[in-house]
């Protein structure tokens, strides 16, 4: 009898660690998901219905596009159960182009991307990618024009956008008034031009213009042409299953590395030299904030822009750092240098990280701390917030 309660107790034990363990590993999740920095994406196959788009000897804009959305969505959704996957359409419909613009914005997206294919002389070639903004070219300009023209396809004949404002006046007012979706928008767009081109597709690179669509979100958003279905090579290439799974297979990985970068998550390579750091080893930093020349109180979120990672460590007077003062922490067996303490201010961080930028560190991106460990990045925004 005693050996059966104490292998009954057993059993008991178990069974409450496993549940005690999936409590747990459930709030971990559940806190993951609240500090994501993506929740909500969009995706728009441009075109659809009775708007076909452009097209080659065969392929219409609105299918190849329409393929690749719902490819990149299945993608996002296998990968990131968490984040909600919306498609301005699923199926050969004709949706407004405002309406587009809304579906993202009643839905509180967190980023808007379009998919289109381009059209030009046969012997254009590529992939680009735009932001909103003012066209540079004339090129620019018709793509953006005729991608505008969707809205002669409503049923009021584009009437509802008559008196709407979009010369250069109102299109730099606007690019102020979301500028800090803006500069997340060209991030993204580079990332999905860096992919592109790791398949050979030619870079036309990342590039601005009018484009209603673009326009009237509230969110970091973009517009891709994956490429000329007025070449004939082009459309071969867009109007194959195959090469539809390879682009949106490259949109995602861009939207991967996009992701990370928002949440303060960096990308290791496989190589990495193998390094145990001590007890002491976990944060070296300056304990004065580079804002306000005080000390980081206990609680308080940090904020600073990281501008280079070594398997080796580097002294913090190298030339590499162009006279900045750096702070060294060590992470994941890797040596990692960061410019400025920001308590509780990410604006100025960002702004530190812009400036960086410009100054030849092309990949400095921002992280937080927190009592002197490093954090998820939303999670140090929104602690600082309160």
């Amino acid at each position: 009898m005693i050996e059966k309660l104490k292998r009954y107790s057993r059993i008991c034990a178990i069974l409450v660690s496993a549940l005690l363990f999936s409590v747990n590993f459930a709030l971990s999740q559940e806190d993951e998901e609240f500090y994501a920095a993506i929740k909500t994406v969009v995706i728009d196959a441009g075109h659809g219905g009775k708007d076909p788009g452009c097209h080659g000897a065969s392929a219409k804009e609105k299918d190849v596009c329409l393929a690749m959305a719902l490819q990149l969505g299945e993608k996002i959704s296998t990968n990131f159960p968490h984040i909600k996957v919306i498609y301005t359409r699923k199926t050969d419909v004709f949706v407004e182009l405002g309406e587009r613009a809304k579906i993202a914005n009643r839905n509180n997206a967190d980023l808007f991307i379009c998919i289109h294919a381009n059209a030009a002389s046969p012997a254009a070639y590529g992939t680009e990618t735009y932001v909103l903004g003012l066209h540079r070219t004339e090129s620019q300009q018709k793509v953006a024009a005729r991608e505008n023209a969707t809205i002669h396809f409503e049923d009021d004949g584009g009437a509802k956008y008559k008196d709407f404002d979009m010369s250069p006046d109102a299109i730099i007012a606007r690019q102020i008034q979301l500028s800090v979706f803006l500069d997340q928008s060209i991030s993204f767009a580079s990332k999905l031009q860096v992919e592109f081109k790791t398949l050979g597709r030619h870079d036309r690179g990342v590039k601005q213009a009018g484009f209603l669509v673009l326009y009237k979100t509230t969110m970091p958003s973009v517009l891709i042409e994956t490429g000329f279905l007025t070449n004939p090579k082009e459309e071969k290439f867009l109007n194959t299953k195959e090469t539809q799974k390879t682009m949106s297979a490259s949109m995602f990985k861009a939207f991967q590395k996009y992701k990370n970068e928002l949440e303060g998550v960096e990308e290791e390579t496989e190589n990495n030299s193998p390094f145990v750091p001590n007890e002491n080893d976990s944060i070296q930093k300056s304990n004065t904030s580079a804002s306000s020349g005080t000390e980081i109180a206990q609680d308080e979120v940090e904020f600073r822009v990281q501008i280079e990672t070594s398997k080796k460590k580097i002294a913090l007077t190298s030339s590499k750092f162009k006279g900045y003062t750096v702070a060294e922490y060590v992470q994941n067996g890797l040596f990692k240098y960061t410019v400025g303490s920001y308590t509780n201010d990410f604006h100025d961080a960002n702004h530190m990280k812009k400036k960086l930028r410009e100054n030849g560190f092309q990949h400095a991106f921002v992280v937080g701390f927190l009592n002197g460990e490093r954090i998820n990045l939303q999670k140090a925004i929104k602690l600082a917030e309160n």
